[in-house]
């Protein structure tokens, strides 16, 4: 990681943020930190950061409609870091936009992957659209609209791939169960969390080794789901 890569934290407490300045800083990213959403908003425009990390309580607006607001107009990745650890917080956090969640205390190596992630995930969006993505032995192809397992065909329900595709392009990210209900069944469906839930199970029987202990698709509690140990495979 060289410090062409910028992030920005908006954040009200100084300890907090001298922390997170040194964490970032000693790992090679260019850092700048303000204490105040207004602040946060001018940084954004005037210094275009690849990456923020966001405070909910903050002394001049609320974080999560600051994050709605963020989201009308730029895609740069937002991780939520907050003391709020209730599961709605992170629903509510997630469903307005932002990219990630972590509850204070947080780990230094559990940021600074979140971070990781978040800065791939982004990289990946912007550039040529990917159509093969691999995940242990199973291969998606978006292009051919197929579902490999060890190298023989395996058949998905459309909502079963829909998910799955999903989950895939956002790979690393937490999707609420709002978020997958939109996507795949529509507006009007975004409080039925229980056809997510069967749905899941289902694709886990069909891709997983040992559904009862996925490797790839990644229960948050009472918040979503997330895919994880996978790769693009496009050649």
């Amino acid at each position: 990681m060289n410090s062409d890569t910028k992030i920005l934290v908006i954040e009200d407490e100084a300890p907090i943020r001298r922390f997170l300045d040194i964490l970032t800083t000693g790992h090679g990213y260019s850092v700048k930190t303000v204490e105040t959403a207004q602040e946060g908003l001018k940084q954004i425009v005037t210094w275009n950061p690849h990456l923020v990390l966001l405070d909910l309580g903050l002394p001049d607006a609320d974080g999560l409609e600051f994050t709605k607001e963020l989201r009308t107009w730029t895609e740069t990745p937002i991780i939520v870091i907050s003391a709020r650890d209730k599961e709605a917080d992170k629903v509510q956090a997630l469903d307005a936009g932002a990219n990630d969640y972590l509850t204070k205390p947080f780990g230094s190596e559990e940021l600074l992957a979140r971070i990781r992630v978040a800065l791939r995930l982004h990289s990946q969006s912007t550039a040529t659209e990917v159509s093969q993505y691999r995940f242990g032995d199973v291969l998606l192809d978006m292009a051919m609209q197929t579902v490999m397992y060890n190298g023989e065909s395996i058949k998905l329900t459309p909502k079963e791939y829909k998910i799955l595709t999903l989950l895939a392009k956002n790979m690393g990210k937490v999707l609420t169960h709002k978020q997958i209900l939109k996507e795949v069944w529509g507006g009007n469906y975004t409080e039925h969390a229980h056809y997510v839930r069967i749905h899941i199970a289902q694709l886990r029987h069909k891709i997983e080794k040992s559904p009862a202990q996925p490797q790839y698709i990644i229960t948050e509690n009472g918040v979503g789901y997330r895919l994880i140990n996978g790769e693009i495979a496009d050649n």
